[in-house]
């Protein structure tokens, strides 16, 4: 069963340091398999998370930015892992690791909040549904106790519903946005003294990834994994973390970012043990980045990015992509990485599979005014 309130906070007080950046939400159903969403909240570089190093517009487009394939983690003849990803990568060759991409969610314009809202509630217009998909794919199981519990300042939108909550929160102070960044930046640009140190600035903050110290993402990894492991324990849960919003020096930031998602993946993998094996992991982002670099040393709000199915019980060494391809005639609006795989089916498919419930009864569920015509198959083992 899950912890009261004061039991849980002693508990957690116990457990080290919580990320701040990060935050975890957890939620309660029956059965062995384990089901965790991370949401990658900023908008991730897809283009550089699952590199097409062997489409031949890449590195033009990419510029600097470009992540060179004699350093990437080869994964078939046209995508590579960004070379941060060692875990993952290890992941992957055990066949427990399938990447999407040139996938997203029916949102097509570009706020963080919209996109985020459009992700998480499972709708096709941002604020049109009032709860989270996650929280109706709890709806889905018998319900044998409290159904959730969270790590956030706010329960996520995903996990947002008529199950029964309890939220916690380590203390922690706001960060800038990347938006305000690049506008200081902006005012910046003709002084002939600030300028240079504002870039010194940004490129000390990219390196050091945004997290106090002594934060580590492995400690929400553990932290997740000794509640998924119990056997009354939770089957569903929910990473938050933030910072991918890569505008300005995202060379050393999305280096940074993807080093603690790493961490993050590994140690859940590991403090989950032999129950790895029955675990689904998706990680997806609100939308991509532009193809191209921008003057900055960044990329630009964009549209379609890279998702993750990590775990044991996943079907995978494998990227799936039906590739639109990177020329300019075949961007989307000139600009981004065209869609051409749904998020909504592959999370339907992933969630339906994960737990056997008859998939188009899991899309209706989850993605009541969905336009996709059937969740994606094949996903994960039987």
């Amino acid at each position: 069963m899950i912890l009261p309130r004061r039991l849980f906070l002693r508990f957690a007080a116990g457990a080290g340091a919580i990320l701040v950046s990060p935050h975890m939400a957890v939620a309660t159903v029956p059965g062995e398999r384990r089901f965790v969403f991370i949401i990658q909240r900023g908008a991730a570089d897809g283009l550089n998370i699952v590199v097409p190093y062997g489409d031949p517009d890449y590195a033009g487009l990419r510029r600097e930015l470009a992540i060179d394939a004699a350093t990437a983690i080869k994964l078939d003849g046209h995508f590579a892992l960004n070379p941060a990803l060692p875990e993952t990568a290890k992941i992957y060759a055990a066949g427990q690791a399938l990447f999407v991409h040139a996938t997203a969610s029916p949102y097509r314009d570009r706020s963080h909040f919209d996109g985020q809202n459009v992700l998480e509630t499972g709708g096709t217009a941002p604020y049109a549904q009032k709860d989270g998909w996650l929280n109706r794919l709890v709806g889905l199981m018998p319900r044998t106790r409290d159904e959730a519990i969270g790590f956030a300042p706010t329960l996520p939108p995903a996990l947002r519903g008529p199950a029964d909550v309890t939220s916690f929160a380590p203390s922690s102070l706001p960060q800038p946005s990347d938006d305000l960044l690049a506008r200081v930046g902006r005012m910046y640009q003709a002084d002939p003294q600030l300028h240079g140190m504002w870039d010194a600035a940004l490129e000390a903050r990219g390196m050091a990834a945004g997290q106090p110290p002594g934060q580590k993402p492995e400690d929400l990894g553990r932290l997740a994994a000794s509640f998924l492991v119990k056997p009354d324990g939770p089957r569903i849960a929910m990473l938050e973390t933030g910072g991918w919003d890569t505008h300005t020096g995202q060379q050393f930031r999305l280096t940074a970012q993807l080093k603690a998602l790493d961490a993050m993946v590994a140690a859940l993998r590991d403090g989950l043990g032999p129950a790895w094996d029955k675990t689904v992991v998706l990680i997806a982002t609100e939308f991509g980045r532009t193809a191209a670099a921008n003057g900055t040393g960044g990329t630009d709000h964009g549209t379609a990015s890279a998702a993750m199915l990590l775990g044991g019980a996943v079907k995978g060494g494998r990227v799936l992509a039906d590739w639109p391809g990177l020329a300019q005639a075949n961007l989307y609006e000139a600009r981004d990485l065209k869609p051409t795989i749904g998020l909504d089916a592959l999370i339907a498919g992933a969630t339906a599979e994960c737990f056997g419930i008859e998939p188009e009864k899991v899309a209706r569920a989850l993605f009541p005014t969905a336009t996709f015509a059937r969740p994606m198959e094949g996903l994960i083992r039987t």
